[in-house]
């Protein structure tokens, strides 16, 4: 399971121009899942998430977590993420779980985050044609994948 995080002042989803998600101050996450992703990277992933410290204090240093500054959600799922780029020009998606994995996993993700935040969770529409508008706070921009907890 691939997220690519941006932590954000605010961020939009839209769905056939209707806003389906919407948050301030806090991490948009883009999701990436892939068949053999289960509830171990799950709860790795969250658990990183949700205590990674990447806000700043009252000192301009990134000293505080998603958790620590009652910070908002905001999870879009994309496939894309799992694009192999190594031959030809057009990226291969074959390691991207199909819809019947992927959404159980992208709602558990969902599940397993609002827990530790203890916020709601915005979220896209699996699957749809999306529409993300975001300011990038810093800008800060995170890559963890559970296959590499390095």
């Amino acid at each position: 399971m691939r997220v690519l995080i941006q932590r954000v002042s605010e961020a939009t989803v839209k769905v056939d121009h209707k806003v389906v998600g919407q948050i301030g101050h806090g991490l948009l996450l883009f999701v990436g899942i892939e068949a053999q992703d289960n509830a171990t990277d799950i709860d790795w992933l969250t658990t990183k998430i949700a205590q990674m410290r990447i806000f700043a204090d009252k000192q301009g240093v990134m000293n505080l977590s998603l958790q620590d500054i009652n910070g908002q959600a905001l999870v879009i799922s994309q496939f894309t993420l799992h694009a192999q780029t190594k031959r030809g020009n057009r990226p291969s998606y074959i390691k991207a779980a199909k819809p019947d994995i992927a959404i159980p996993l992208y709602q558990q993700f969902m599940d397993s985050l609002q827990q530790k935040i203890a916020q709601p969770i915005q979220q896209g529409v699996f699957g749809a044609d999306m529409k993300v508008a975001l300011i990038n706070d810093g800008p800060v921009t995170l890559w963890l994948d559970s296959q590499q907890k390095e």
